[in-house]
């Protein structure tokens, strides 16, 4: 099955399922009311999408320059950059470090670029046990399940759906009780962390003037993953980079206001290297792996590259009317909802994907809210344009939109169509669509232009 037929299967099972809207309208709920009370922090919070756009886009602009900076100064303190051209690479070097460490067991913070690779499938194939140690995350992976939002992995699981999990997966008695659930799954994590030879996270933000890699959390799990084991690996994408350490005081509340409404996360932790000659604990070595995979694709195109600007902060998809009703597994791809269908074209095929950039109402409900000001319903527009221009529409969108042209060209023949004609022309291309789930659409006995003409006699 093609993946537009697969998504658009998926999304009419999802839109129907009335558990599933309940949940998530739920969920949002209180991610609206927290975001709410977080943005009385500020006294102008349009000032600082403006600011937070301007340092994104300038930096994205100069690009390779930051990157050199942050390789020369991270290698200074004796941390390893490796630069991955696509998941392949990347997964490559990981294996290498593994059979080196001669690993068996890794504790992961929660991460999109390594659900972008596939880290995990490739690491079990490998023999390595992999642990999530982000609550959500771990949940998700007990389920046998992709994340579901790019903020909150199990946004789609009540608290009755997790703990069913529980019971099932790990034999626990039947509990209501989240204190205790969160504790079963403390007490498991634990034991993990000083087992692992290696830990692995991604990055918030990776930092050019120190050679920094930013880690924004709520669990404490990043630290304890990159403290226990004696070798971390940090991937991330290298469209996460800001040019100073004192950037990060506009742009850790802006990320921790839009993604979960806090005025900022629990935990932020700078790391520049494995551990120093004075310093009490952290690994003994560090990499950070620079993962391209599409985006100097992405890069290349001017009218589109600020859909690399974005901070992952999730507020796209909570107002996005598609996504509430269809939900993240609908999209089948790492990154969800309207930013998801910006770049996901671009980084996994625009032939495969196109489709996405299709499923948005356009309303600019995302554009709205995102906190660096990216214009994602144009760039959604500007994804169909392309997929039309590279010849990727099938023949009857061709063929329909050939006759369509002709007719909106020419009064003369709009005219000569009786309207029973045109709703029964109207009737066959919509059964499939619109007419699936609404009223057939009727054409007016007289058009506009007739009754202007008697009109005016």
């Amino acid at each position: 099955m093609s993946k537009l037929k697969q998504f658009l299967l998926d999304a009419e099972t999802k839109a129907f399922d009335q558990g599933h809207r309940a949940t998530i309208k739920f969920n949002i709920g209180k991610y609206n009311t927290a975001v709410q009370r977080g943005l009385t922090q500020y006294s102008d919070h349009e000032l600082a999408r403006e600011r937070g756009s301007y340092i994104k886009t300038n930096t994205i602009n100069n690009l390779d320059k930051y990157l050199m900076e942050f390789e020369s100064n991270f290698t200074a303190r004796g941390g390893k950059v490796i630069w991955a051209r696509d998941a392949q690479e990347a997964l490559k070097e990981i294996g290498e470090i593994m059979k080196r460490k001669r690993a068996r067991s890794v504790v992961k913070s929660k991460s999109m670029t390594t659900e972008e690779i596939h880290l995990n499938e490739y690491l079990e194939k490998n023999g390595i046990e992999t642990v999530e140690t982000d609550l959500g995350e771990y949940i998700v992976q007990l389920a046998e399940q992709r994340p579901y939002h790019i903020v909150t992995p199990a946004m789609h699981m009540s608290k009755k759906d997790i703990s069913e999990l529980f019971v099932r997966k790990l034999g626990i008695a039947p509990t209501d009780n989240a204190e205790e659930l969160v504790g079963v799954a403390r007490k498991l994590m634990r034991e993990k962390y000083t087992a692992a030879e290696v830990g692995i996270t991604g990055g918030n933000y990776l930092i050019a003037d120190i050679g920094g890699v930013a880690v924004t959390e709520n669990e404490g799990n990043a630290r304890l993953s990159t403290t226990f084991p004696k070798t971390h690996i940090a991937i991330v994408g290298i469209e996460k980079m800001i040019p100073s350490i004192m950037d990060l005081d506009l742009f850790w509340p802006l990320l921790s206001t839009s993604g979960t409404g806090q005025d900022v996360t629990v935990y932020n932790t700078i790391m520049t290297g494995p551990r120093q000659p004075k310093e009490k604990d952290g690994p003994e070595e560090m990499y950070v792996i620079l993962l391209d995979n599409g985006r100097t694709d992405l890069l290349a195109l001017p009218e589109k590259r600020e859909a690399l600007n974005c901070i992952r902060c999730g507020a796209c998809l909570n107002v996005c009317p598609v996504y509430k009703n269809i939900g993240g597994h609908t999209y089948e791809s790492t990154y969800s909802g309207p930013i998801g269908s910006v770049i996901t074209p671009h980084y996994n095929g625009m032939a495969e994907n196109k489709h996405l950039s299709f499923a948005s109402s356009l309303c600019g409900a995302c554009t709205s809210v995102c906190p660096v000001k990216i214009n994602i319903h144009n760039l959604l527009l500007l994804n169909r344009k392309q997929s039309v221009d590279q010849g990727m529409a099938d023949s009857s969108e061709k063929t329909a939109m050939k006759f369509w042209l002709k007719a909106m060209k020419s009064r003369t023949l709009l005219n000569l169509a009786p309207a029973f004609a045109k709703n029964f022309v109207l009737k066959q291309v919509l059964k499939d669509t619109w007419s699936k789930r609404r009223e057939p659409l009727q054409v007016p006995s007289k058009s506009f232009n007739q009754l202007w003409k008697e009109r005016n006699k």
